[in-house]
């Protein structure tokens, strides 16, 4: 196989592997944050979940990326 195809395979399954992991520590942040709204430790939580997000939505556009440069590289 090509080397963009295992690049692309990887980073799709580590990125999920990470996301799927990291969950369950967002939710119990998210719990944290809806029981105690005014303390300071919840703006931090509130800030690495904001971070999560983006995090996981760069993810999901380069996985895309990748994807389509694939079908275009073996099919284009």
């Amino acid at each position: 196989m090509d080397l963009l195809l295992w690049i692309t395979m990887g980073f799709i399954i580590i990125g999920l592997a990470v996301l799927i992991s990291m969950k369950k520590g967002m939710e119990s942040k998210l719990a944290f944050i809806t029981a105690n709204t005014e303390t300071e430790e919840s703006s931090t939580k509130a800030k690495s979940i904001i971070w999560w997000i983006y995090s996981a939505t760069a993810w999901g556009i380069v996985s895309m990326f990748l994807v389509v440069w694939c079908f275009h590289h073996y099919f284009g």
